[in-house]
């Protein structure tokens, strides 16, 4: 079976961790699965609803909702999770059409060391593979949402959209915004959500301001990627918090990583505790300060540009100067490359390419998104303390713009950050760019 795609086939036989789960013939038309990770959740027919009135592309779409529970989940959440699991079954029945087709699965008692919201995306994304390559699909779409989440009505005519237009795009990242008011929560969680959002649109623009060329948005519940691209990158990972970002970094490195801003995905600001870090973590934590929030500092990344503003150079430079060029860095950049056998890495580097572009691209994959937070922090512990958002956003939107933002009008520069987000990024937008005068 697949004997035309022999890799994947050896994907789905060794890594998978269940045989295929559904059993009803894909449409030979099926181009699209949206794959939904769900626990305990209650109102996961709303953002059913939601998908299903979505225009349908010229491609059949199917969408995998994955309850799922560990062996160690209280009895209450395994009650909820069958009740919610017969309401689906008994939705999907009455709402599936001719071109699209709701699946409602339920793996309980997955074991606790690993059961989260990685291995329940991980089991309903290589479902979507056995979906796809049975029909020999290689240029199916996999999709990821949340069932708290909802999305704009052109949502899957967007993706059909975005992908055909950029053919060499392995996965995307799709434009999201949380709302900021409705009546689904307290007004304390829709005030909490401001500062958080403008944390993580601050914190890519300001990487894109520092020259990085890898700063893209990770959101779970944002983001697409093709069948074949998943399988050759190993699959989704099993973490149970900051999935999306191991995941999706792995084909931000690959080149030809793409946004799809012509849609738009509104996740849940909703409050939880249910992961270390993350939206809900964030909310819980910004009511109890009741509204402080900070992030990082400017200037550390307006330090990390001149290192990035000297890269291309290094190819040039013999190994016996890279020491001297370091030692005209800013001090926060000198501190943390002190950490690194930098001399050695970059000789390697310089030593394996043969063009300017080649050891720029492997340069950013040493120095990538992981190494850039490792960086940040040093910069914050040791540098710059951190400082509350609107005063980091504020500051950055005042660089490029050269004029002053009020840093107490959150949503005023949550606002701004949404426009600048909206706008392509091909590698360094915001590099080069003259300020007003």
């Amino acid at each position: 079976m697949f004997t035309k795609f022999g890799a994947v086939n050896q994907y789905l036989q060794q890594r998978t961790l269940f045989a295929p789960l559904i059993f009803r013939k894909p449409s030979l038309n099926l181009g699209m699965v949206v794959v939904i990770p769900a626990y305990d959740e209650p109102f996961l027919l709303l953002s059913l609803m939601n998908l299903s009135r979505c225009t349908l592309p010229l491609c059949d779409v199917e969408v995998i909702v994955v309850i799922n529970n560990s062996e160690q989940s209280s009895q209450a959440v395994r009650d909820r999770n069958q009740e919610i699991y017969l309401k689906a079954l008994v939705w999907a029945k009455k709402n599936n059409k001719h071109r699209l087709k709701f699946h409602i699965l339920y793996v309980p008692d997955l074991p606790s060391k690993s059961a989260g919201v990685g291995l329940a995306r991980k089991i309903g994304m290589d479902e979507a593979c056995w979906r796809l390559m049975k029909i020999r699909n290689k240029k199916g779409v996999i999709v990821c949402f949340d069932a708290d989440s909802r999305c704009e009505s052109n949502y899957f005519l967007a993706l059909e959209e975005h992908f055909k237009a950029h053919p060499k795009t392995p996965a995307c990242s799709i434009y999201f915004e949380h709302p900021l008011h409705g009546v689904e929560h307290d007004d304390a969680v829709y005030e909490a959500i401001v500062p958080y959002e403008l944390h993580l649109r601050y914190y890519i623009q300001a990487q894109r301001l520092a020259g990085f060329p890898h700063a893209y948005h990770t959101v779970g519940s944002s983001m697409a990627v093709r069948v074949m691209a998943y399988q050759q990158q190993g699959g989704m990972n099993k973490r149970k918090a900051g999935e999306d970002f191991y995941f999706l970094h792995k084909f931000i490195s690959l080149g030809q990583f793409s946004e799809c801003l012509s849609t738009k995905v509104l996740p849940s600001p909703r409050p939880s505790h249910r992961v270390p870090f993350g939206t809900g973590r964030a909310v819980n934590e910004i009511i109890s300060a009741k509204g402080g929030y900070e992030s990082y500092h400017l200037s550390s990344f307006l330090d990390l540009k001149t290192l990035f503003d000297r890269v291309p150079s290094l190819f040039q430079a013999e190994p016996t100067e890279y020491e001297r060029i370091v030692a005209e860095l800013p001090d926060s950049v000198q501190g943390f490359l002190s950490q690194l056998d930098y001399v050695s890495k970059w000789e390697e580097i310089r030593s394996h390419t043969a063009s300017r572009k080649a050891f720029v691209a492997r340069f950013y994959k040493w120095f990538n998104a992981f190494m850039l937070m490792k960086y940040v922090h040093f910069t914050r512990d040791n540098y710059y303390p951190n400082v509350p958002v609107g005063e980091a956003a504020a500051s950055l939107l005042s660089h490029i713009h050269a004029c002053s933002f009020d840093h107490t009008q959150l949503s005023m520069l949550l606002s701004h950050y949404r426009t600048l987000d909206k706008q392509p990024f091909t590698k360094n937008p915001l590099a080069g760019r003259r300020r007003a005068r």
